[in-house]
């Protein structure tokens, strides 16, 4: 969401920088993601100032051009030549010295230099309106007022000033701070807070008045309402104008939202929008002259029908849809989009302007179906303030009136059968600071909520009951109020206690949440990142021949919010994928992703389930770049080696692995442990990566979450000392045939020597000219420890000799 900071200082100006503005803004909960300076002229007219023309006279060569000498307020007069009809002496006009650069609304920008045109020096250049970008007009120079005082920027004179637009990161539940109106109240809680802190002034909102609103006399238009469904729509309001004229709108409302990014249309539409971000609530206007017998309807159409919306689209409306209609037809789906029937064009002269209030879920559902996401809807969907809807509604109306023309024809129309009332609440005093950690003073707590609008009905000795404005929507229960008062408070004002205490307990008998923190540390403190993917995947990644999917095994959705997301997925992979994509288009090369997800099945007899679990990804580099390291690139070994890592921080041991049969993965190896399966890891095919759009290597491994779970359950536990007596390592070098893998060597080690040999490893593996066809070379370390006592040259020995002959039996292994 974008909130100009121009535009927020008309409720206020604390006389705070941008800057300080946004940081206060973040720690109340308003994300402020960047600020972005905006010029309301391309450019700024730098290098554009107020000069006199000091003296005219014809150019002696050219019978068009005029030799002026113009001062700039530097005290020396510059020669500039002119083509403009109109320059005289003793103008005040505006000059773009040598050096800046002019972006006329038509064509290519204009750099101003110092040159001869027709033999005589030119040192700057007079402008038109066109050519400063301020507007179209080219029929002469801009005639500036006597008062201009020579030197002045352009800026100033013109009183243009650059703006600072935040892009805040808003959360769904924030429905009360859409608006430059509702971020304005969050600035002002805080800004006010620290003022009665600090016992200094405080600041008040400055909401625009609308006392001058009345109608005219002597008009008789007139519009019925018959507001059909008051559940759906609890509150409607509309007002009459007649006889406005439709046409651009003026300089400063086309700057306020340009600043935005929105496109000016007309007076109207313009002014409608403007009240939308100004207070956050949606305004919709209708060509009156199109509603026909003078009756709007709110109501369910109740059958399906086509609807041709403001975009040309034609939709499919469902008998359940809520709609604006007339005698005869739909006007506008309510909420979210008008159609082209009574849409503002430049022949509408009668406009009916609607300002209402909505059921949030129904407007939710409709615009979610149709796949449309509007201004309005993005609000009403969440919540807007049942309360303000004929406020804004004269608002708009003495917009209109001022910049349109019109007479306000008929009082307004409010239905309002049932009000919203406001929530109340009970907040307990102990609970607050018992979450916070922070022991606030009750005045502390009044403070804070009545700066946000919410009024204490009561006070106990060791609670409040509140009223809760209907604006707060997200404001339900006890713990809402806390979060509210944490914001205003300050996050970074709660305290951190200087010390932790925590018992090192192992994973047995723990819970699945416990086990899941504990690998979610031991990943994340290892270098991983975890992420967090949709639970809804696309139909497309499912198949035979892509993961041995049949149909009938594929969950969809009865009412997908889009094609992209239209099935639940049945693996961690995909959704892992388009991470990795997305951030390789933002090149960020080098990943270490965890993800603890659901995933979901059905079998070929039609039964559900439901089942967790973690997948890791690497690509990429290994480690960061350095001038006087070499990163490696990330590997199957890398994987290999997180995965047991894993399997060691939760002390599975008994693994049998197998070569994997996924059709997802290249040299995958799956781990079994009482005859089940539980994870599997490998290089993801080039073809999977392909349909992402992904040209580096990317290693993935899964373990089946809930069968880790139940293999700790039957876990025990052993406790032993730490060996006082030291480890000794010992090195064989092993020809061997291809086909004998290390896995082999491992257990053939481990079965000969069960009580001394602590760990086996492979260092070196060579395969090459120097070797037999069909040989490779392994080259083991062996770590050897006796927990009771020093071990001898001789235990050592004989225990080497066992391994060496085992070796030979065993895997036709030749000592090197």
């Amino acid at each position: 969401m974008k909130i100009s900071y121009n535009w927020l200082k008309t409720f206020f100006d604390t006389g705070l920088s941008a800057e300080k503005t946004a940081e206060i803004l973040t720690d109340c909960g308003l994300e402020v993601e960047s600020i972005l300076t905006i010029s309301p002229v391309k450019g700024g007219l730098k290098g554009v100032v107020v000069a006199e023309v000091k003296s005219k006279m014809k150019h002696p060569d050219a019978d068009r051009l005029s030799l002026t000498k113009v001062d700039i307020g530097t005290g020396n007069e510059l020669q500039i030549v002119c083509g403009a009809a109109n320059v005289a002496a003793g103008q005040k006009v505006l000059v773009a010295t040598v050096g800046s650069i002019l972006y006329p609304v038509k064509g290519d920008p204009i750099e101003i230099k110092k040159s001869k045109i027709r033999g005589q020096l030119s040192e700057g250049m007079i402008c038109a309106e066109d050519e400063l970008g301020l507007g179209y007009s080219h029929e002469g120079i801009m005639v500036l007022d006597q008062g201009a005082i020579p030197g002045t920027p352009a800026m100033d004179f013109l009183k243009l000033r650059d703006d600072q637009v935040f892009e805040i990161g808003l959360t769904p539940n924030r429905s009360d701070a859409t608006s430059h109106f509702g971020v304005a109240r969050d600035l002002a809680a805080c800004i006010n807070y620290l003022a009665m802190e600090n016992n200094s002034a405080s600041i008040q909102l400055k909401l625009p008045d609308v006392g001058s609103f009345e109608t005219d006399p002597g008009s008789k238009q007139k519009m019925e309402v018959q507001l059909e469904d008051a559940v759906s729509c609890p509150r409607y309001s509309g007002i009459y104008i007649a006889g406005v004229t439709v046409t651009g709108s003026p300089e400063w409302l086309k700057t306020r939202l340009l600043a935005l990014g929105l496109k000016p249309i007309n007076n109207i539409v313009d002014i409608c929008n403007f009240v939308l971000h100004d207070l956050g609530q949606p305004l919709h206007s209708f060509d009156a002259d199109e509603i026909h017998d003078g009756i709007i309807s709110v109501k369910k159409i109740n059958t399906k029908t086509k609807f041709k919306t403001l975009d040309g689209i034609e939709r499919d409306l469902e008998p359940d849809d809520l709609m604006i209609c007339s005698s005869t037809h739909p006007l506008c789906i309510a909420g979210i989009f008008g159609g082209t029937d009574s849409g503002i064009t430049e022949k509408t002269k009668n406009i009916f302007l609607e300002s209402a209030y909505f059921d949030p879920g129904r407007i939710r559902k409709t615009a979610k179906r149709l796949g449309l996401k509007t201004d309005a809807s993005f609000r009403f969907e969440r919540g807007t303030d049942p309360n303000i809807t004929v406020y804004a509604l004269k608002r708009a109306a003495l917009l209109i009136k001022e910049i349109a023309g019109g007479q306000l024809s008929a009082e307004i129309i409010d239905l309002y059968p049932t009000p919203v009332e406001p929530f109340k609440i009970g907040l307990s005093f102990k609970n607050c600071n018992e979450y916070l950690g922070n022991e606030l003073e009750k005045k502390q707590i009044k403070n804070i909520l009545g700066s946000l609008g919410i009024e204490t009905l009561s006070e106990g000795s060791d609670a409040l009951l509140l009223s809760v404005p209907p604006y707060k929507a997200d404001v339900k229960r006890e713990i809402d109020l806390i979060e509210e008062i944490a914001r205003i408070y300050g996050y970074n004002n709660i305290k951190t206690p200087a010390t932790l205490h925590s018992s090192l307990n192992g994973l047995l008998k723990a819970t699945g949440e416990k086990v899941r923190d504990t690998i979610s540390n031991f990943l994340s403190n290892n270098g991983f990142n975890e992420i967090l993917t949709n639970s809804l995947s696309k139909s497309s990644y499912y198949s035979e021949k892509t993961n041995g999917t049949s149909d009938a095994q594929i969950i969809s959705l009865l009412n997908p919010i889009s094609t992209d997301l239209s099935v639940l997925r049945q693996t961690l992979l995909y959704s892992g994928l388009e991470t990795i994509s997305y951030n390789f288009n933002r090149k960020n090369l080098n990943l270490r992703l965890y993800e603890f997800g659901k995933i979901y099945s059905r079998n070929l007899k039609g039964k559900f389930s439901e089942d967790t679990e973690l997948s890791l990804f690497i690509t990429g580099n290994e480690g960061p770049e350095h001038w006087n390291i070499k990163s490696e690139s990330a590997n199957y070994y890398s994987i290999k080696g997180c995965v047991e890592a894993i399997l060691k921080r939760l002390d599975l041991t008994d693994i049998r692995y197998e070569n994997g049969t996924s059709l997802q993965l290249t040299d995958n190896l799956s781990g079994f442990t009482s005859n089940k399966q539980f994870f599997t890891f490998g290089k993801v095919k080039k073809n999977i990566l392909k349909s992402f759009d992904i040209r580096q290597d990317v290693y993935y491994a899964n373990f089946s979450w809930d069968i880790v779970l139940d293999l700790l359950k039957k876990q025990k536990l052993s406790i032993r000392e730490i060996p006082k007596f030291p480890s000794v390592r010992r090195d064989l070098a092993l020809l061997l045939d291809k086909q004998v893998t290390y896995e082999k060597l491992e257990q053939i080690a481990l079965t000969t020597e069960k009580k001394m040999l602590k760990q086996v490893t492979v260092f070196d593996v060579y395969e090459g000219e120097k070797l037999e066809p069909g040989k490779k070379s392994y080259a083991l370390s062996f770590t050897l420890q006796n927990e009771t006592d020093t071990l001898t040259d001789a235990q050592i020995d004989k225990i080497m000799e066992r391994l060496m002959n085992a070796f030979r039996e065993q895997a036709g292994a030749v000592i090197r």
